[in-house]
Parts: C-alpha cells; structure tokens; sequence
C-alpha cells in the first residue's frame, strides 16, 4: 500500500512539473505581451528567478512606456537580485532609477543597487572596484533618501567598506616597509601611502596602525641615513613619537615605540 502511494505522488508530482514546464514554454513562444508578463511576476513569487528573467528580458523594449513598463524594469532588477546576480541586478537598478527618478521603486532601487555592489565586495587583497560602485550608489541612496527606513543598512555597509579600502592600503602600507631598501627606498613610500590613508579615512579604526608604522618608517629611514641627513631624520622620529604617544597613551604598541624613541635620542645626544 506505502509503495502503491509513493508511485501515484510520484506520478502526480511529475504530472504538476511537465505541466508547468509545458505552460512555461507556451508563455515563451507568446505574442501576449500582458500574458508574459504576469507569468514572469508569478515565477517570482514562486522563487523561479530564471525564468522571471528570461522573460522580462523579452519585456523591456516592448513594455517601454506602456502600463507595466515600470514595474516589469523593478521586477528584473529584483529577479536577479535575488537570483544572486548582483551585478547584473545593479545594472537594471540603475536603469530603472534613471529611467523612473520619481518612481514608486526609486527609493528601493537606489538602496538596492548599491547594496548589490556591496554583496559582491571582494576581500580587501583583490581589486576594489565594485567596493567603490557600491560606496558611490549607497551615498546616492542616501542623498535621495536621507530618512528611508533602509539609512541605517545603507549607513553600516558604508563604513564597513571604508574599513576594508583602509585595511588595503594598510596592507599595501606594510607590504612596503617590508620591502626597505630593496631597489629603492620603500620606506618613503610606505609613509607616503599610509599618510594618505589618514587623509582619505581619518576616523577609520586602524589609524593607530597606520601612525605606528609611519614612526617605525621614520625609524628606518633615520637608521639608514647618509650623516648629512641622519640628525634631521632622528628629529622627526622624535617628533612622530610625541604625536603617537599624546593620541595614543594606552597603545600596545607603547613598548615599540618608547624603544625607537630612546635610540633616536640617544643619537641626537639628548
């Protein structure tokens, strides 16, 4: 009797699905645009993100100034957000907001475009390029939309890919010091980059990071001086020193620094 029940659900499971399959191929081959249409919202609403896509693709030049024109643009955009295609999902974000400025959907769109970028921000080692798109669209969103519901989101993804551009130019920061003096003198450039950093994110959580490895490239760079240069470099070790220590009493890097401060005095005789 069990085995007599499994076989007919089986048989009336895969009745459901070729039937499905078979209206979905109809819906395809239709001149309707209306009929495409309200098929592709209904494959959302049923998590059948592709075939949603397949078929508003078909609808944007058609459906372009009729009724449902809007909201077939919002709902590709949509399918493919939730498809986890965010980067196709952002380009018709983008369209529908440029298209639509003062749609029902702009608000959504703005927020959901940047927020698309931001799903797909890679680690802070790679390329930071959709990191940037998704700052650049979240600030729009909240340009627009200063009291959405959404500001908040917006607000915290923001600060979090700040974090991590600021944790890449660390890391591009140290790699430098790392390097020294192998063809050339990198510690200049470890200052360079890491001063900048403090420049463009001057509340980010690793700027006593970035201030300490500008005291140990001062450091370095003193050490390794030729004597017509070496007294002025300590001086300016000693003057980092003092900025790091009155902003950062506390730090766990005291011990670190305190030693640097007491060889470069010790050279300048004081």
């Amino acid at each position: 009797m069990n085995k007599l029940l499994k076989t007919s659900l089986f048989a009336a499971v895969m009745s459901v699905m070729m039937s499905s399959c078979g209206e979905y191929n109809k819906v395809l081959k239709s001149t309707d645009m209306n009929y495409k249409f309200e098929y592709a919202r209904k494959a959302y609403d049923q998590r059948k993100y592709m075939q949603a896509i397949t078929l508003l693709q078909d609808l944007q030049m058609p459906m372009r100034g009729t009724e449902n024109g809007e909201d077939a643009t919002f709902l590709l955009a949509m399918s493919y957000f939730e498809n986890k295609d965010y980067l196709n999902s952002a380009v018709y974000f983008k369209n529908y907001y440029q298209r639509y400025p003062r749609g029902k959907y702009a608000e959504l769109s703005r927020f959901y475009s940047g927020y698309g970028y931001y799903l797909d921000s890679p680690d802070p080692q790679l390329d930071q390029t959709y990191t940037l798109k998704a700052i650049e669209e979240l600030q729009g969103f909240l340009d627009y939309f200063p009291q959405s519901d959404k500001a908040g989101i917006a607000k915290n993804a923001i600060f979090e890919m700040q974090d991590k551009l600021t944790l890449k130019q660390l890391q591009n920061a140290q790699l430098y010091y790392n390097l020294g003096n192998f063809l050339g003198n990198n510690y200049e450039s470890c200052i360079i980059t890491a001063k900048n950093a403090l420049k463009d994110f001057p509340y980010s959580k690793y700027r006593e990071d970035f201030e300490m490895l500008i005291l140990k490239a001062k450091y370095q760079e003193a050490k390794n001086s030729i004597a017509e240069k070496s007294e002025d470099r300590y001086r300016e070790v000693i003057d980092e020193y003092y900025s790091f220590i009155n902003t950062y009493p506390e730090s766990k890097n005291l011990s670190e620094a305190q030693s640097i401060f007491n060889i470069a005095s010790k050279h300048l005789g004081e």
